[in-house]
């Protein structure tokens, strides 16, 4: 079986962002592996690890330092990986054609994975977009999954705590969310050795992707202006713990 794994190359969340002419940002900062996209990954390795002759091809849409983030998908257990180099800036829609037709020109996908959104743009349409083009069943925010004769069986998580199982035939798109798995960090040779993997790159512009009659673009970026104000909370521990579940409860509305 062949496993995709789509890969994003992201700006690092500890890194100081830079809004450039209002709709870009400053790319002389540490961009890395989506850290959703480890979870997918690592799972897709630990499939591999039980069904021998499984093969996974990590691919990834990107700027030509992209291919750092795919070297770092080789190092966690990928075989090989594709990247499509574009230079331009793509929605989910034309990000989607192009994984699905560079995976299309290299073999048949029997499973395909993504992260569940990236870190950056946030969007989570992906998955869903890819499950579409291919006419596949999707399921997202996945935190475990069992893969048996033609068909995955997958627990999606919901907001509080609670999941949803699905039964999906294979072909299927799983978006991995944090609690699939702990991601598998590479060791020095891992990372030896996925220097000598293949990344096979292909040009978007020779992927002859039909222009959509629907687009989305970046109209303005703003950096996120976060204000505190300290509350002092006093009393004895019993008076403390009411005025904390009752702000909780009506500020926070996390209860």
């Amino acid at each position: 079986m062949q496993i995709y794994v789509c890969v994003k190359h992201v700006p690092d969340s500890v890194a100081h962002i830079t809004i450039v002419d209002k709709n870009h940002i400053d790319e002389n900062l540490t961009f890395l592996l989506n850290p959703y996209d480890e979870h997918a990954v690592t799972e897709a390795v630990r499939i591999k690890d039980n069904l021998p002759g499984t093969e996974i091809i990590a691919v990834c849409l990107g700027k030509d330092d992209a291919e750092k983030t795919l070297r770092s998908a080789l190092a966690m257990g990928a075989d090989r990986a594709i990247l499509i180099v574009s230079d331009g800036n793509h929605d989910s829609i034309e990000t989607a054609k192009a994984l699905k037709a560079g995976i299309e020109q290299d073999g048949k996908p029997g499973l395909i994975f993504t992260g569940k959104e990236s870190i950056d743009a946030e969007g989570m349409q992906i998955m869903f977009r890819i499950g579409a083009l291919w006419d596949f069943p999707v399921a997202t925010n996945v935190v475990k999954l069992d893969i048996e004769t033609g068909r995955a069986v997958v627990d999606c998580e919901l907001s509080g705590g609670t999941a949803n199982i699905y039964e999906l035939s294979l072909p299927c798109v799983i978006g991995a969310g944090r609690g699939l798995n702990t991601p598998r960090y590479p060791t020095f040779p891992d990372i030896v050795k996925s220097k000598k993997k293949l990344v096979k790159k292909i040009a978007f512009i020779d992927l002859n992707i039909k222009i959509s009659t629907a687009s989305m673009s970046i109209v303005e970026l703003e950096p996120l202006g976060q204000t505190r104000k300290p509350k002092e909370i006093t009393g004895d521990a019993g008076e403390v713990a009411k005025k904390i579940v009752k702000i909780l409860k009506d500020e926070a509305k996390v209860i």
